[in-house]
């Protein structure tokens, strides 16, 4: 084999680009274009059309699908796979193992952390962080766990620039999560659900399907959110009544419990471990202390009975 070609294993000539590093195990079709500086390691497969920028890294035992495009300076870790059709921004690091789905589109310096599992038709923007592994403080009640499952996105998610999103957490379909939205470990995820800009989820956490939490509010660690859930703007959530004192905290922490189709106004407050009921209105600026009775408006600080919810209001019922 010369310096200047290297073959497939159809015997087809592809011409290798000059100080290109390329180990001769390497599948690459002849459509491919390999730009100056690339390196590419032994047992990498590369389907028809891959176009790599410069300076890319594709490690040992990678593959990419047919029609993908990575910009400059990408590196792909070993094992990792990406499907036919993504388009890879510059400065974009793919993890070990890493799986990423068919046209999915991602922003330039993204990492995608090893072994995260991304579906089909996804966007990634700029500077997010997806599958990263937690390390929590020494005072922290929550402790890192070494053997997490990776994080797990279903098909067609939107993520937004600078968004954290940590490894063993399971997203359904269709969700979409704003600019800088954090969402922590071991947290459950239902399909078509939005966590909005700079909102966070912390935790072992459970959200149900088509729940939409918005911009800015926090929603804590052991807390469940089940389907269709409103969460206004600038909402805090909270799962300590002892406020890091005393040992007797350990076992009592909880979350509020949100019910289906429940509402929870802008700037209002949830203590621990209350039970918003289904169907409740929670009005603006409320401080809820008491489990709440579905289909009720409540209202106050401290949050107060005032009446039922509007018929034309209330879901369909399953």
């Amino acid at each position: 084999m010369s310096d200047q070609d290297i073959r497939d294993d159809d015997n087809r000539l592809c011409p290798q680009s000059p100080f290109a590093s390329i180990d001769p195990t390497a599948t690459i079709p002849s459509g491919v274009t390999v730009s100056p500086f690339c390196v590419i390691q032994a047992n990498v497969t590369l389907g028809d059309h891959v176009t790599l920028g410069v300076g890319c890294v594709i490690e040992e035992g990678a593959v990419i699908g047919a029609g993908t495009s990575l910009g400059h300076h990408v590196t792909v870790a070993a094992g990792a796979t990406v499907g036919e059709g993504c388009q890879i921004a510059a400065h974009v690091s793919i993890g070990s193992g890493a799986s990423i789905g068919a046209r999915t589109r991602i922003g330039e310096h993204t990492a995608i952390y090893p072994r995260a599992e991304l579906g089909e038709e996804g966007f990634i923007g700029s500077s997010a962080s997806i599958g990263r592994f937690p390390k929590a403080a020494a005072t922290s009640t929550v402790k890192a766990q070494a053997d997490l499952p990776p994080l797990k996105m279903g098909n067609g998610y939107t993520i937004g620039c600078s968004a954290v999103l940590y490894a063993g957490t399971a997203y359904g379909d269709q969700v979409f999560l704003g600019d800088g939205a954090l969402v922590r470990e071991r947290c459950t995820i239902g399909r078509n659900v939005v966590i909005g800009s700079g909102a966070a989820v912390e935790n072992d956490t459970r959200i149900g399907d088509y729940t939409k939490i918005q911009t800015g509010s926090y929603i804590t660690a052991y807390m469940e959110l089940e389907e269709r859930v409103f969460i206004a703007p600038m909402v805090t959530t909270t799962n300590d009544n002892y406020m890091g004192r005393t040992e007797k905290r350990f076992e009592s922490i909880k979350g509020a419990s949100i019910g289906r189709g429940a509402r929870v106004g802008g700037g209002s407050i949830l203590l621990p471990g209350i039970r918003v009921a289904p169907e409740t209105f929670v009005a603006a600026g409320a401080l809820v202390t008491k489990d709440t009775e579905a289909k009720r408006v409540v209202k106050g600080f401290p949050a107060k009975d005032l009446r039922e919810v509007s018929e034309d209001e209330l879901l369909p019922e399953d």
